[in-house]
C-alpha cells in the first residue's frame, strides 16, 4: 500500500522559512513524477512544484526564487524548502506522486497524480 506522509508545516513570521517533507512508502517513485499543491480556504487547489530523477521540473511562478524542490533517493522522500514565506502562502501543503509508467502526463496538474498525502498546514502571519 502507497503512502505519502507530509511533516513541516506550521505557524511561521512573515520573511520566515520551513521546510516540509514528504516521506512515500510501499513504492519508490525515483524516476516518477513527485509534486508539491496548495490549496488556501476557498480556493482550487494549486500547483507549487514538481520534481523527477533529481531533477526539478518546474516552479509555480509565484514561488520561484522563494522555494526549493528536492528529494533524496535513498530515503525516498521529496522537500520542499520555503524561504522568504508571505501571508498569501498559507495554505495546506500536499505531497503527490505520479504512479504511471510513461510519465506522460503534465507535472503541474493535479490529474497526474495517483497518490496524494493528507496535507500539512503552512500559516504565515504578517
Amino acid at each position: 500500500q502507497v503512502q505519502l506522509v507530509e511533516s513541516g508545516g506550521g505557524l511561521v513570521q512573515a520573511g520566515g522559512s520551513l521546510r516540509l517533507s514528504c516521506a512515500a512508502s510501499g513504492r519508490t517513485f525515483n524516476n516518477n513524477y513527485m509534486g508539491w499543491f496548495r490549496q488556501a480556504p476557498g480556493k482550487e487547489r494549486e500547483f507549487v512544484a514538481a520534481i523527477r530523477s533529481g531533477r526539478p521540473t518546474g516552479y509555480a511562478d509565484s514561488m520561484k526564487g522563494r522555494f526549493t524542490i528536492s528529494r533524496y533517493n535513498a530515503k525516498n522522500t521529496v522537500y520542499l524548502q520555503m524561504n522568504n514565506l508571505k501571508p498569501e502562502d498559507t495554505a495546506v501543503y500536499y505531497c503527490a506522486a505520479d504512479g504511471s509508467r510513461d510519465n506522460s502526463g503534465n507535472y503541474n496538474l493535479p490529474s497526474t497524480y495517483d497518490y496524494w498525502g493528507q496535507g500539512t498546514q503552512v500559516t504565515v502571519s504578517s
